[in-house]
């Protein structure tokens, strides 16, 4: 048996698994914790035969609908079939008695992740930083392209309404994961309620795409390795994708609050990476959607991610993460939903700035 298995794998059960379902995958196996997820936990498996990755929901504070291991697999292997910057899944343990939770292994890919900085002599020219800007919305832009049914997906969610049930699950969501009560969320639940926009025909939706989400190429920052993390993939409103990538896109002028607040925020306020204004302008410019209400979806974004900040700090409090970092969430969840109302309360329509509620 390997020595220092790491939190959240069941060595013995794991191994038969993988010797069984995954080709080349005999023991002994290594496994290593990979840094920066917040969520679910992912694990790089090393033998003789090959190198993969396993993922599982975290140790505790599993919310209802959150971390299902079989829809992940399922887009997965969805969006593979038309090529698109994915892992590819190779085998899905729906057995909890296995690891306790059901688990999914993945093709493991080489490229460039960037957390809350730019590594060492990476992007260093703004040309290339420019091609990392081109890059992230044009694989959006693609990945709201595939037509679903044709994968396999078009049973996967329920589009018709799905900006009204977001604002209502997370709602919720909060109330499960609240550590302390914050007046800011009230208001922000009642704005978002009032100001439904009208979406625009319905496509996948990641759910978490940002660009600490995306491997990139070592040799060229411009290239995209994979999309990762596609735990609240379904489908429904694209431009909630949208927004939510503007949630986690720093720019020159941002305030300290706001760039501590939000992973690579200060990766992207430096020079030659686009301003949010730039990548929604090309957002509608290659997909041709109507992005006028984008302010909607920046506000329904922040307000998501200070509910997602919450559960972490939740989990934090309970002693149920795994890895270093979690000490500042209670803080982050504050600001991102001062940030919300604060973009709520300047945009130009009035319903989001409270008028009539």
């Amino acid at each position: 048996m390997q020595n220092d298995v790491p939190a959240g794998i069941k060595y013995e059960a794991v191994s038969h698994f993988f010797a069984e379902n995954v080709p080349g995958g005999r023991a002994p196996l290594r496994f290593s914790l990979i840094s920066g997820g917040r969520s679910n936990l992912t694990y790089k498996v090393e033998s003789d035969g090959g190198t993969w990755v396993l993922r599982r929901p975290p140790l505790g504070h599993v919310l209802p609908t959150a971390h299902d291991m079989a829809r992940e697999y399922r887009v997965l292997t969805g969006v593979a079939k038309v090529g698109y910057p994915a892992p590819k899944p190779i085998a899905l343990c729906e057995d909890a008695a296995v690891n306790d939770y059901p688990f999914y292994v993945m093709e493991y890919r080489e490229g460039v992740i960037i957390a809350e900085e730019l590594p060492p002599g990476y992007a260093e020219t703004e040309d290339q930083r420019q091609a990392i800007s081109r890059a992230l919305v044009a694989t959006l832009v693609q990945l709201h392209a595939i037509d679903y049914e044709a994968v396999g997906l078009g049973d996967f969610g329920r589009p018709d309404g799905y900006i009204e049930r977001q604002v209502r699950r997370w709602a919720e969501q909060w109330g499960r994961s609240e550590t302390r009560p914050l007046a800011e969320v009230n208001e922000l639940i009642k704005r978002l309620k009032a100001a439904l926009p009208v979406s625009p025909p319905p496509t996948i939706v990641h759910g978490d795409y940002r660009l600490g989400n995306m491997m990139l190429g070592s040799d060229e920052p411009g290239r995209v390795v994979a999309v990762l993390d596609w735990e609240m993939c379904t489908l429904g409103d694209p431009l909630s994708d949208l927004g939510y990538t503007l949630g986690y896109w720093g720019e020159e002028g941002d305030s300290e609050s706001q760039i501590n607040a939000r992973p690579t925020s200060s990766v992207t306020a430096r020079p030659g990476f686009a301003t949010r204004r730039q990548l929604v302008d090309e957002y509608g410019r290659l997909s041709g959607r109507d992005v006028s209400a984008i302010e909607y979806y920046q506000v329904l974004a922040y307000y998501k991610l200070g509910v997602i900040t919450e559960g972490i700090h939740a989990r934090f409090l309970a002693g149920e993460t795994v890895g270093e970092g979690f000490e500042g969430y209670g803080e982050r969840t504050e600001n991102l939903m001062k940030f919300a109302l604060e973009i709520a309360d300047n945009a130009a329509d009035p319903r989001l700035r409270g008028a009539g509620i």
